[in-house]
């Protein structure tokens, strides 16, 4: 996949986020936060079980070859979608995404920085930090 074709995937599957906190958030106030939370990732085990199926089985995987913190994604994302589950609330669909796109962004600028989880380093640019000051007042602005 070409770098346009990946910009333009990455773009409409994080639209489905914008959809997935309000969707999250009623079922939340109907059977409570956590359980909304419980639910949510339960049913996305599910879908991932029919998609490692198609995708040549179970006998892949080798926990044991891979250190600790790869291991963590799950548990990260549980606490993403946890919050989001109660500011949305307050926020917005908008207010949420854009707040999250701060802290994601700001994240990622710092893992590239030093070459973190297995990445390559990239230099801090000028570009990068005014990008970062763009998206952030941006998100101010978003949630005023």
């Amino acid at each position: 996949m070409d770098r346009n074709g990946a910009f333009a995937l990455t773009i409409a599957a994080s639209a489905l986020v914008a959809a997935q906190a309000p969707i999250n958030s009623h079922l939340g106030k109907t059977i409570g936060t956590f359980q909304a939370a419980f639910i949510s990732f339960a049913i996305g085990t599910l879908a991932l079980v029919v998609m490692v199926s198609f995708a040549g089985g179970f006998g892949q995987i080798h926990l044991t070859s891979v250190p600790w913190y790869y291991l963590t994604g799950g548990l990260l994302g549980v606490v993403f979608v946890s919050t989001l589950l109660v500011t949305v609330r307050t926020l917005g669909a908008s207010g949420i995404l854009a707040a999250g796109l701060v802290g994601q962004l700001t994240a990622s600028v710092i893992i590239d920085r030093y070459g973190l989880l297995g990445l390559e380093r990239t230099a801090i640019s000028a570009n990068r930090v005014i990008g970062l000051a763009l998206v952030a007042a941006g998100a101010w602005l978003v949630t005023r």
